[in-house]
């Protein structure tokens, strides 16, 4: 598998998992049922994964670009 094809279906399931555990997180806070304080951390150790990984994948066109641009420059 390619490195950015992984990338990718890492995001994917990264939002997954994220969005379960907000929707579970509402859920409990709906039944009346106080969680833990750790509890609303949770969600951080997935949204900073998938704020690397949206970065990585936000700059990957434009690192292809730049490093496209940048090969042709040198050969001419």
């Amino acid at each position: 598998m390619n490195w950015n094809t992984w990338i990718r279906q890492f995001h994917r399931w990264l939002s997954i998992i994220f969005t379960a555990v907000v929707a579970a997180i509402f859920v409990t806070l709906g039944l009346g049922v106080e969680p833990a304080y750790w509890v609303y951390l949770m969600p951080l150790i997935p949204l900073a994964l998938l704020m690397l990984s949206g970065l990585y994948l936000f700059a990957l066109p434009y690192a292809t670009r730049w490093r496209s641009g940048r090969r042709t420059a040198s050969e001419v």
